[in-house]
């Protein structure tokens, strides 16, 4: 009897073992640290394989366990979150993550910016590092200029200098992978080079959508005929971005922007576009132009005539004499009616 009683109360005692280390596995295993090395990411798309990716990435070390947790209640849809893997214990972090999302903002990329005014502004903006920004631009960068395009973007406040512009450029990527597939042969970014510069330069030229196709057969049609294309907008490079471009300048301006001296395309874009200009790079509009030029209206006239040209020159240049005059005289008057009031 007592030794029945003996192997029953042993087997009891192995049972119980084995449920307590049962029982303490679950929570020894809530008890170790997530690894991870960003607490702010964007989910690109909802599917498990997706979000597991994305974790991984940004140092999350996803075990099987995790996997099962993630997937539970709800797997975490696309867009951005801000998480906080301290405040909970492991098996509430990853099953709760689907409520962590975080605060957001609009960002602005305007058409025509350089990269240095783009990450300036973005820094300012954000409040992140203006070098830190520049140094992503920099390493994701594939043309120099206008890999972003002009958009207005959802960015979330908290993400860091490396997160923002990795979501940026994916953004961007995919717009500009989109639109070589719909519009171009081949998604060979190579060969879109020209149409992207061509675009930025039409940019550069006018914002006015329905002009852009008429300037893009300007610039096609003088590279037919091996002409320079003598746009001004060419050597708004760089740090001439805003830069009035003089006869002094054309003069002494030795770089490839330079088309008044050298013929083709300057060598990469001038910076940001909008997915307008891409398209009237791609499509131009069907003319014989070669000139365009300002008329007071802010919109341009088009001729393939060259003295009707200087003819549109001579309106314009005419025109802004006669503003300047105007406002001169309106100055003069202002000053004349506060100095008779003062001798009043």
């Amino acid at each position: 009897m007592k030794k029945i009683i003996s192997q029953k109360y042993s087997r009891f005692v192995i049972y119980f073992k084995i449920f307590t280390v049962f029982m303490l596995l679950p929570l020894a295993y809530n008890l170790i640290p997530v690894t991870y090395t960003a607490t702010t990411f964007y989910l690109p798309a909802s599917d498990f394989e997706t979000v597991e990716h994305t974790l991984k990435k940004n140092g999350f070390d996803i075990t099987w366990v995790d996997a099962f947790m993630l997937k539970l209640i709800r797997v975490p849809m696309k867009g951005w979150y801000e998480v906080d893997p301290k405040a909970h214990g492991r098996f509430l972090f990853y099953a709760y993550m689907h409520r962590q999302r975080a605060k957001t903002m609009q960002v602005v990329i305007y058409a025509g910016e350089t990269k240095e005014e783009l990450v300036r502004r973005l820094a300012n903006d954000m409040k992140l590092d203006e070098k830190k920004l520049m140094r992503y631009y920099k390493k994701y960068a594939l043309f120099e200029e206008g890999d972003i395009l002009a958009n207005r973007y959802t960015v979330a406040r908290s993400a860091s200098e490396k997160t923002t512009m990795e979501y940026l450029f994916r953004r961007s990527g995919q717009m500009l992978e989109t639109f070589m597939k719909e519009h171009l042969q081949e998604a060979d970014a190579s060969k879109f080079k020209q149409t992207h510069i061509i675009a930025s330069i039409i940019q550069k030229e006018s914002n006015l959508a329905d002009e852009m196709p008429a300037i893009s057969s300007v610039i096609h049609n003088r590279l037919k005929k091996n002409m320079r294309l003598q746009m001004d907008s060419t050597l708004n490079y760089g740090p001439y971005s805003h830069t009035i471009v003089t006869a002094e300048r054309i003069r002494t301006d030795e770089s490839p922007f330079n088309t008044y001296k050298y013929k083709g395309l300057p060598p990469h874009a001038l910076g940001t576009m909008s997915l307008e200009a891409l398209r009237a790079a791609t499509y131009p509009h069907k003319s014989d132009y070669l000139f365009f030029m300002l008329n007071k209206e802010g919109k341009h006239n088009f001729t393939h005539n060259y003295e009707e040209h200087r003819k549109n020159i001579k309106l314009f240049r005419d025109y802004l004499k006669e503003k300047k005059a105007q406002e001169e005289n309106s100055t003069f008057s202002a000053l004349q009616n506060e100095q008779n009031l003062t001798d009043k």
